[in-house]
């Protein structure tokens, strides 16, 4: 309701100058919520605000806006108090209309008009090395629940990610499954420390020798030769050097085996995870494309690049950055910076308006750097925002629990939502800003007690289920609740409840522009506290039919707010508990 009074207070405002009563240039009215308790629905310092420029005294000003807003069916009363504040109270009549909007609208209460522009969200996107784990698991919570918003807002929303399928990383995985591979074939190995050591790339190995047979088995010693010159990198590099060599054609084949193996299961992990997504964006599509080269071109006709050491560098300091970075090894290798700096202006080529990127926030040194290659490019930096999700720390009996074991393997995704499930999970994950470090306490995502947030939502949701379960049982009947006389309604827990639905889509809105789905978790937090309290203070079928029908509207409306904003979040509405 925030957004229609303020519409109304603006059309007045309007109205005024247009009757040559107030001068045009005031500043737009802002609507708040009081922070006291008796002071209205609603609150504004507009007449303060804008009494110099309209000439006025402020209080002289909040009486001719009261004046003026009087007349609507939207407000039952206004006061002015201090020097010019106007404090509005909200109609009965217009909270009952929304319970009646919101029973006709059912999933689609709160969602907004389709706004111009498209946006383009990426997250995750986590190197198909290894399985997702639980840090991945808040990035993915948040990305999905944004985008749910996002599109719930009025947004056209395209969600991606970004698969690392031509780097290093994707090559030291193909060695290390080539390296488990000789020795599910017998062979005795020494795994090198530098390799990917988790159970996942045996059980990867296992799969390729069924596979491929013998015919990837080539002599280890020669591949993994000691070098004491080369210090850690340098010796994979060559370790990688002579793998390909041996190999040959068939590296490929090894490396896309790795490459399948650990999408399939990231994509799996998402899915049941309730992440969905537009695109599977390939890093290594990219570079045969040859945008990368036609990235790097653009930003050496800018004279942004520059040679030394046998390294291309981009000129990262002109835009904000720490230091320049190098965009192409000594061995011509483009680095990931190369292929994001390809990907970034790709992205903006495809017509996106905003772009947002969910990244990890140790990755907050990447920024300018990223944001200043757009600007090289010529793009305005401005379309691109980047959103930094917080590692999640896991506590157990009170105590942090251990996040790896010895091999350097993270708690996975999968495992916790063996262990706690996906709706506690995704509802846990977004109970912070993103950007908050985040203690995950298990023990209570698992309980079943009010002081676990999700559990007290999903609860009140199958309070009001059970409701009409019982309305059933009895052989009671409702006549159609849209219809029902919600002037009935004069208790103080259902005014509080009706209050509490009339800033859902106010919520919405907020909480998308924002980029913050807490909002959602924190308001259907309130939401439940409200349902629980009318459920403990009134009954629902022992009273006469008028005033049983009303109240079962209203309980019908909450159960249906309490739905799309659990979904919202991607998390369920369940009918029993």
């Amino acid at each position: 309701m925030k957004y229609a009074l303020a519409a109304l207070f603006q059309e007045t405002v309007t109205a005024l100058v247009a009757q040559g009563r107030l001068p045009a240039g005031l500043p737009a009215p802002e609507i708040a919520r009081p922070r006291q308790e008796g002071h209205g629905d609603f609150s504004t310092n507009f007449a303060l605000a804008a009494a110099r420029a309209a000439g006025r005294a402020p209080r002289a000003l909040a009486e001719e806006l009261k004046t003026a807003l009087g007349a609507s069916p939207l407000i039952e009363r206004i006061e002015i108090a201090g020097p010019g504040f106007l404090n509005v109270f909200v109609a009965k009549s217009a909270f009952h209309d929304l319970v009646r909007e919101i029973l006709r609208a059912k999933g689609a209460h709160g969602q907004h008009p389709a706004r111009p522009g498209k946006i383009l969200l990426e997250f995750v996107s986590a190197n198909p090395n290894g399985p997702l784990h639980v840090g991945h698991g808040r990035g993915a919570a948040y990305g999905d629940s944004l985008g749910r918003l996002l599109a719930f807002a009025g947004y056209e929303v395209v969600r991606e990610y970004y698969v690392n399928d031509a780097g290093r990383q994707m090559d030291i995985l193909a060695l290390s499954v080539w390296l488990r591979y000789m020795e599910v074939g017998g062979q005795a190995i020494v795994f090198p420390d530098t390799g990917y050591r988790g159970a996942y790339v045996t059980d990867i190995a296992r799969d390729l020798a069924r596979a491929e047979g013998e015919s990837l088995r080539r002599p280890v010693a020669d591949i993994l030769a000691a070098n004491p010159d080369l210090d850690a990198d340098a010796l994979m590099d060559a370790w990688i050097a002579r793998l390909k060599a041996a190999l040959g054609p068939q590296y490929r084949v090894l490396h896309a085996f790795g490459l399948d193996a650990m999408l399939a299961d990231i994509k799996d992990d998402l899915a049941a995870f309730g992440v969905r997504y537009d695109r599977w964006y390939s890093e290594r599509g990219l570079v045969e494309s040859g945008a990368v080269d036609r990235a790097m071109s653009r930003l050496r006709a800018s004279g942004d690049l520059y040679e030394d050491g046998g390294a291309l560098w981009f000129r990262a300091t002109r835009y904000g950055d720490e230091k320049d970075r190098v965009v192409v090894r000594e061995n011509g290798a483009p680095t990931y910076f190369a292929s994001d700096i390809a990907y970034h202006l790709e992205k903006c080529e495809r017509g996106f308006q905003t772009l947002i990127d969910i990244w990890g926030a140790d990755h907050h040194g990447y920024v300018p750097r990223v944001k200043g290659a757009l600007a090289a490019l010529g793009e305005d930096p401005g379309r691109l925002e980047v959103l930094l999700v917080q590692f999640a720390i896991l506590y157990r009996g009170g105590q942090r629990a251990q996040m790896s074991t010895r091999s350097g393997e993270f708690v996975t995704l999968r495992e916790l939502r063996a262990e706690v499930g996906n709706d506690a999970a995704r509802f846990f994950y977004v109970l912070r800003k993103s950007e908050q470090h985040m203690d995950f306490d298990l023990d209570l995502a698992k309980s079943q007690s009010n002081d676990n947030p999700v559990y007290y939502v999903q609860y009140a949701h199958a309070r009001i289920c059970s409701v009409f379960r019982q309305l059933a049982e009895r052989g009671l009947s409702h006549a159609d609740l849209v219809q029902a006389d919600l002037a009935l309604l004069e208790a103080p827990e259902e005014h509080a409840l009706q209050r509490t639905l009339g800033r859902f889509a106010d919520v919405v809105w907020e909480a998308a522009a924002a980029r913050e789905p807490h909002q959602i978790a924190y308001y259907l937090r309130e939401l439940a506290g409200d349902l629980h309290t009318y459920y403990n203070a009134q009954a629902f079928l022992s009273v006469d039919p008028p005033l049983r029908d009303a109240r079962l509207a209203l309980i019908a409306a909450t159960r249906q707010v309490l739905a799309n904003g659990l979904g919202l979040l991607g998390v369920s509405a369940p009918e029993t508990m």
